[in-house]
């Protein structure tokens, strides 16, 4: 089983890959989308969004880090993803998910589910330009407003030459409502002869548990559940391998919290840095009740110091 982190835009940073990686159980991630359009990027914008790239494209804590394209002109897509290969990453993946309506207006993501011929010339195109012993990827929706097309999508993946294909279990119009339709999971992997990773609606070890029941996947990627709970991968892996399953405590989020901050106080701005954090916070709320009261106490809080110190100086016990 793989268990993979996966891409989520404007969330899923440098920082809180590292952070989420250290914590375990994760096989490899995936970048924030990089944006193509009609121009080979400059290095610059790939080492910004994956500055893993210049430390073996690996994480601090040793785990592969994949490249991810968007775009919808299989020429330019191709060229980027041969200078994302030259500037180390050792897998290209590519976005045919992302539901946002701004990426889908520019003809980018889970819009060209529509088009499944185009999702064929775009992996047909990749694969040919980038090495041959680079894999690449996709990751792909169930369709854009019904799941009708999904096989048909994803065998236009395969045929292209996706080595794996990542589906999250819902349609474009269906964004993140609950719940995911893992059972169609269990039809795309019938449709294709590649490794299939079932993605959506995974909060905790029962729900990998259900999903894989129903879907038959036996690799998964972990998005805002693992968010949410940092050592949902780990506790999954142990759950496989038929170990005890240990859940994270607050005291032992602590220092993750912490070093996050540090790193956001270091790397980013002050205007943006306590808005990445409270974003964080926000998202683990959900199973922490310290982390809401630690969150309400920064809300309004954009002043780095003053945040510096309420992460640093309480261990902000639930009430």
């Amino acid at each position: 089983m793989q268990i993979a982190l996966a891409p989520m835009e404007g969330l899923v940073d440098n920082i809180l890959r590292d952070v989420l990686t250290r914590t375990g159980g994760i096989d490899w991630c995936v970048t924030e989308f990089i944006r193509v359009t009609e121009r080979l990027l400059p290095e610059a914008y790939f080492h910004k969004l994956a500055p893993e790239l210049q430390h073996g494209a690996k994480t601090r804590a040793g785990v592969p880090l994949r490249v991810q394209l968007l775009g919808s002109d299989p020429a330019c897509l191709a060229d980027n993803a041969a200078l994302a290969c030259q500037l180390g990453s050792e897998v290209i993946d590519l976005n045919f998910g992302c539901p946002a309506k701004t990426v889908n207006k520019s003809r980018g993501g889970a819009v060209l589910l529509k088009e499944p011929e185009l999702l064929h010339a775009i992996l047909l195109q990749v694969r040919r330009t980038v090495p041959a012993h680079i894999p690449v990827t996709a990751k792909m929706r169930l369709g854009f407003d019904t799941p009708d097309s999904a096989n048909e999508c994803a065998i236009a993946l395969a045929e292209g030459g996706a080595s794996q294909i990542v589906v999250h279990a819902r349609t474009k119009m269906d964004g993140y409502k609950p719940p995911a339709h893992w059972e169609y999971i269990a039809q795309v992997q019938e449709a294709v002869k590649v490794p299939v990773f079932a993605n959506g609606d995974i909060w905790s070890v029962e729900d990998w548990r259900r999903c894989r029941e129903i879907s038959g996947a036996q690799d998964i990627m972990l998005g805002r559940g693992l968010v949410s709970r940092p050592d949902l991968a780990r506790q999954i892996a142990a759950a496989q391998a038929g170990e005890e399953v240990v859940e994270m405590t607050w005291a032992d989020l602590q220092p993750m919290i912490r070093d996050f901050w540090a790193q956001a106080e270091a790397q980013l701005t002050p205007r943006s840095a306590p808005g990445r954090l409270k974003q964080w916070l926000a998202m683990l709320t959900r199973n922490y009740p310290e982390a809401a009261v630690l969150f309400n106490a920064m809300r309004r809080e954009t002043d780095c110091e003053k945040v510096r110190h309420l992460v640093n100086s309480s261990d902000f016990q639930a009430v």
